[in-house]
């Protein structure tokens, strides 16, 4: 799962933080595991962007419905003024396939970066060029790995996360090719929110797909989001029948 906050600062920063939360939070009740990849934490509050591995049964068809724009709107912490703020961060979800399905990944295609790792990590964290960056060069993904000490440790993570990619891409271009053929509308598109979380003048939570919504935002943001991704995932088994 990466994590992107959208244009707007340390507002959608912010915004960007309380949703890594939540799905940490989600996560630990699930009883999965979560790995922090890449944290790039923002100046004044919030992060930059982030990517976990969430490790556990169905993680990825838990949370793929969670994929697209969550949008946020109240009264900012970070306005003297205290006006109401509009925020939008995008949630990308991608599945960790096995080393038995095919994806080329070839060495020539790759450009490796080392540099030193930021942020948390103690006092080795700066001493040596440890995080690496992936570029492959075809497609232009690019992915970065600075949570481990060791070079080979985050090189071989970054490539697992390349691979997942790919096969994302490839799998997205299947699916546009199904689509010319059943014309099927896509649920996912950056712009588009997909839910929209409302603290202020009143508090609601309401997924744009299925309809479902709560007046319990405290509990969905600490990780309470199942309603949330059976309605989603119910909605796509009946658009199947």
């Amino acid at each position: 799962m990466t994590i992107h906050p959208g244009a707007g600062g340390t507002e959608s920063q912010d915004w960007a933080q309380i949703l890594m939360r939540m799905y940490i939070k989600w996560a630990e009740l699930k009883g999965f595991k979560v790995e922090m990849v890449e944290l790039l934490p923002g100046e004044e509050a919030g992060i930059k962007s982030a990517t976990l591995t969430i490790s556990g049964d169905y993680a990825y068809g838990y949370l793929k419905g969670e994929a697209g724009v969550h949008r946020l709107v109240r009264i900012s912490p970070f306005d003297a003024n205290k006006r109401r703020h509009t925020s939008f961060a995008a949630i990308l979800v991608y599945p960790e396939i096995s080393e038995d399905i095919d994806v080329e990944l070839k060495d020539d295609d790759l450009r490796v970066d080392t540099f030193r790792a930021s942020g948390a990590g103690g006092q080795h964290v700066n001493k040596t060029s440890s995080a690496v960056r992936l570029t492959h060069i075809p497609t232009g993904i690019v992915v970065s790995c600075q949570n481990q000490r060791s070079q080979h440790k985050n090189k071989e993570t970054a490539r697992k996360i390349l691979r997942s990619r790919l096969y994302t891409l490839k799998k997205k271009e299947q699916d546009e090719k199904k689509e010319e053929f059943i014309g099927e509308k896509k649920d996912i598109a950056w712009g588009s929110q997909i839910r929209s979380y409302t603290l202020q003048p009143y508090q609601l939570i309401k997924d744009h797909r299925t309809g479902i919504e709560t007046g319990n935002v405290n509990a969905v943001l600490d990780g309470n989001i199942d309603d949330f991704i059976k309605g989603y995932l119910m909605r796509k088994k009946e658009r199947k029948q």
